[in-house]
């Protein structure tokens, strides 16, 4: 037998109203399977799709599903998420609320035009890639692989390889070779490659491009769990003192969906306390999809 379902579809970590990276929301996941949530997320074909689910007066357990599989957390997906029931007046801003994933109980903070969601606590693993292995992946000289900056697998959720690139054009020029991608990935446990730059087009703090094509996500326009690790990376290295606590990464540039990824560190005794990531979402259009 088939139900159809309402979902949301709304652009996440936008700029204004353009951009951003599409993810669907639904409200109310309660008595949906596993199973119904993987195929809503296949038919719909976004990035991620969020499954809520409310457990308590203010709190809420989320589900995220790629195209083909489930993961444990998905930035855009809860910006667009909190940000639905923020404009719904179900929720309203200046709340701190939980939500319950696979990577943990996190707190969402709902601002008035903006909604951050709180990261895990980073983990920086010491095996990682050699620019011998990542060249080829996105088809660069490995002398366009920055050599003062270290290749890098960061964790605030999702694992991915961080890997810095010399300028904005080497960049902008990456032509990924998707299934070296997928095998790399494989190799070392990740989601995909989030390749950056310091060169910024708006005087942001990095610009990125992330690949992720083992989730049958090719290029993706807007990642927070991925921007809140490389933050975290990036005042590890020095690159930012902790003391500057709000970073803004652009992203999707290439693929004509402009995006701002705001993050922010709580630190306390040079320590990485807290990470939330954020930003603005957008709802475009209301979905029934039946399966």
């Amino acid at each position: 037998m088939q139900y159809t379902y309402d979902l949301y579809a709304l652009n996440a970590f936008s700029i204004k109203d353009t951009g951003g990276n599409a993810a669907a929301v639904m409200l109310d996941s309660n008595g949906v399977s596993e199973e119904s949530m993987l195929k809503i997320a296949a038919k719909i074909n976004f990035s991620e799709t969020a499954f809520l689910r409310k457990f308590s007066s203010e709190n809420y357990r989320t589900r995220f599903f790629t195209p083909n599989k489930e993961v444990s957390l998905c930035g855009h997906a809860t910006i667009a998420a909190f940000t639905l029931l923020r404009e719904k007046n179900i929720i309203p801003y200046d709340k701190v609320i939980c939500q319950k994933t696979l990577a943990g109980m996190l707190t969402v903070h709902i601002e008035k035009s903006t909604v951050f969601m709180e990261q895990a606590l980073p983990v920086f693993y010491e095996h990682a890639p050699c620019r011998k292995e990542i060249a080829p992946c996105l088809n660069v000289s490995e002398d366009d692989i920055f050599n003062n900056l270290p290749i890098q697998i960061v964790s605030t959720g999702l694992k991915d390889i961080l890997v810095p690139i010399k300028n904005l054009g080497s960049l902008l020029s990456v032509k990924p070779d998707f299934e070296l991608i997928k095998k790399i990935s494989e190799k070392y446990g990740t989601v995909g490659i989030h390749a950056f730059t310091l060169d910024t087009l708006h005087e942001g703090t990095a610009h990125c491009r992330n690949f992720a094509p083992l989730y049958d996500i090719p290029e993706e326009s807007a990642t927070g769990t991925s921007n809140g690790a490389l933050a975290c990376y990036l005042y590890r290295n020095k690159i930012v003192p902790l003391s500057n606590n709000i970073l803004k990464f652009e992203q999707g540039y290439v693929m004509n969906k402009p995006s701002e990824i705001i993050t922010k560190i709580i630190a306390a005794d040079n320590c990485i306390r807290k990470i939330l990531v954020g930003g603005q979402a957008f709802v475009t259009e209301l979905l029934h999809i039946t399966v």
